[in-house]
């Protein structure tokens, strides 16, 4: 399992734009969001550099 700090996830928005970005690296990658704490836990085989590489491309770098 990945947990990402994503300081610029905000909203339940910016919650689905992450979960394209996922799902883009992963498609059977199950995901949870807390919003308040602004964190994206990933279950996935997939490595954390390619989840990190796609959410800063889509603007949401994980700290």
């Amino acid at each position: 399992m990945h947990e990402l700090n994503v300081p610029n996830m905000n909203c339940g928005g910016c919650a689905k734009s992450v979960a394209r970005a996922i799902s883009a690296v992963d498609p059977a990658a199950k995901v949870e969001f807390d919003l308040r704490e602004k964190k994206v836990m990933i279950e996935s085989e997939s490595g954390r550099e390619r989840f990190d590489a796609a959410l800063a491309a889509a603007w949401f770098k994980p700290a």
